[in-house]
């Protein structure tokens, strides 16, 4: 395989159970990279806004091979600012690796290699950076792939429903409703979707509820 030498700033690198996705649950490697275009009111990782250090493709293939799992997840802040991410993707691909995407939905998709999975994090308005979103990236969704809303809020969950029909969202990929840990109690929103029997996942930061909210790695 051929590499060519392309330079990325990465917070961290670490294992956990995958906390969230259809994923939730099996063991994982993440990659988060650092920056971010965005800044939500709830955010979790305000540490990877600047933290990190530079490192090379090779160099985190290395990682993610001495680690020894399967899925892998690269997220952010936001990975797809940094240019290197595309090959990257590939290069972990490459190696028989299932790979998740998780972008924040103000970036576009079009470039990132198919066979990876796309966790689209859309922003509602609770999270102030709903105008930021790029609705054009509903069209370039596979099946395989998800959206996930994180709600703080009945107005949130009114605003997604809305965005779920207007984009025939239920169609194109797996829907993800989050209730914001600490903001919205899960309960309140299960009772929202059994009503309205609404047909997506209740997606739980379940690795809160593990190691809490503090814990960045295992």
């Amino acid at each position: 395989m051929f590499i060519v030498k392309k330079i990325l700033k990465v917070c961290e690198i670490f294992t956990s159970i995958q906390g969230e996705s259809s994923f939730a649950g099996i063991p994982c490697t993440f990659i988060r990279l650092t920056g971010c275009n965005l800044r939500c009111t709830y955010c979790d990782t305000k540490y990877a806004y600047n933290d990190g250090k530079e490192m090379s493709v090779k160099q985190i293939l290395t990682e993610v091979e001495r680690y020894g799992f399967n899925l892998v997840e690269i997220t952010g802040g936001e990975p797809l600012l940094q240019a290197g991410v595309y090959q990257l993707i590939s290069n972990i691909i490459d190696n028989n690796h299932t790979v998740l995407i998780e972008t924040n939905g103000s970036v576009s998709i079009k470039e990132v290699d198919k066979r990876a999975i796309i966790i689209l994090d859309i922003k509602t308005p609770g999270s102030a950076m709903s105008e930021k979103m790029d609705f054009s990236n509903f069209e370039l969704l596979k099946n395989n792939d998800e959206v996930k809303f994180v709600l703080t809020d009945r107005l949130d969950y009114e605003w997604a429903k809305e965005v779920i029909v207007s984009n025939n969202l239920q169609k194109k990929s797996h829907l993800l409703m989050s209730p914001a840990y600490g903001i919205l109690p899960p309960e309140r929103l299960v009772e929202w979707m059994l009503k309205d029997k609404l047909d997506a996942r209740l997606n739980l930061q379940i690795h809160k509820y593990i190691f809490g909210v503090e814990k960045r790695r295992v």
